[in-house]
């Protein structure tokens, strides 16, 4: 929106042109994002306290949680105001990536919101029931699955590009809408797996999107690209401006999630962001990536899987509780040393993720 208004600006004083470099956009969106979360985040926090919208601790879960009980939660609403209004100043609102990304956001923060409201407001333990939240992350997946699919202007566009090795592709086709509705549907449930300590899901969600945001610049870049060896896609460079929005709003949020945590993101916020990590790595054509950069989720979610399916087949547990973070609490690691230690293993990831960059 401001990129209109710089424009017309600039033909009465030059100075406004600089408005028209992607970095600078990044940047502001970033600087938006994270101020909107430190004007509005306390205003939320207090009338979410005051609604009586606390989250509720399991019973089964570690004693260490339960001082927690009536934490307001939902908070992933300030995460989701201060992108959505930060990617709309500042990105250029006739490219059609950013609306693609910002409908999977909202979609699913919606359905989030839906699970969270009936959930601690309504009172219903049960929420949103997994097979209706299922069918509503499936049809939003869908819907941008195919509308992507229907962008493709070329092959790459459509491949599964395999980092770290030199021109390597696999020409999907179609099936590149199946591979687009699992990284859309399994990241987002899989950060929302992860969102069970204070900070533990938004800082590793912070590292990823900005990386993303790298690889956007530098897809959507003709010299970058070329330069890097990297398919170009033409207009993908415009997410940069959505992953500095979600880097900024990330840390924002994490200034009032941080531990001990004064508000929870609640599935509004981490269904959202999971789902915005799965269609950016789609867009920038680099899926095998996010889950190398996101590997903290991929393990979290198939910690999950491996209790369920041994306890199912077996009756026995391998973790003592899963998600994965759970069972290094009840070994006995403060709750402050699996989160940092969490993020410090994303880091490395995201590093390793980057490197595809330059080795290939």
């Amino acid at each position: 929106m401001l990129l209109y208004l710089t424009n017309y600006l600039a033909q009465f004083e030059s100075g406004f042109a600089v408005f028209n470099y992607l970095t600078l956009r990044a940047i502001m969106g970033a600087l938006t994002a994270l101020i909107l979360s430190f004007v509005i985040g306390p205003k939320m926090i207090a009338k979410l306290s005051v609604n009586q919208v606390g989250q509720p601790i399991r019973s089964n879960g570690p004693s260490s949680h339960l001082p927690k009980a009536g934490t307001p939660t939902m908070g992933g609403a300030l995460i989701l105001t201060a992108i959505v209004v930060s990617t709309v100043l500042w990105a250029d609102l006739e490219n059609r990536f950013i609306w693609v990304v910002l409908f999977v956001t909202l979609a699913f923060g919606v359905i989030g919101y839906v699970d969270d409201y009936k959930k601690l407001v309504l009172q219903d333990s049960a929420g949103l029931s997994a097979g209706k939240k299922l069918f509503w992350q499936s049809a939003v997946a869908l819907v941008a699955a195919v509308s992507l699919y229907l962008m493709a202007v070329d092959e790459t566009s459509t491949s599964l590009l395999i980092p770290y090795f030199k021109d390597l592709s696999l020409p999907l086709g179609k099936i590149q809408i199946i591979v687009t509705f699992f990284f859309i549907v399994g990241f987002s449930n899989a950060v929302n797996l992860t969102d069970g300590l204070d900070g533990l899901a938004i800082m590793p969600t912070v590292l990823v999107g900005g990386a993303l945001g790298i690889f956007a610049y530098v897809t959507g870049n003709v010299n970058f690209s070329a330069y890097l060896d990297i398919p170009y896609v033409a207009g993908t460079g415009e997410i940069f401006v959505f992953c500095a929005a979600l880097a900024g709003a990330g840390l924002g949020f994490l200034w009032f999630n941080t531990y001990p945590a004064q508000v929870f993101m609640g599935d509004i916020g981490a269904l959202a962001l999971g789902a915005a990590l799965g269609v950016v790595a789609v867009v920038v054509r680099q899926e095998i990536v996010l889950a190398i950069m996101g590997g903290v989720f991929v393990v979290e979610t198939l910690s999950v899987i491996i209790q369920v399916a041994s306890f199912k087949l077996t009756g026995k547990r391998v973790f003592r509780m899963a998600p994965l973070h759970h069972h290094f609490e009840l070994k006995g690691w403060a709750e402050p040393k699996v989160i940092v230690r969490f993020w410090i293993i994303t880091v490395i990831l995201v590093l390793i993720g980057l490197a595809s960059l330059k080795i290939r």
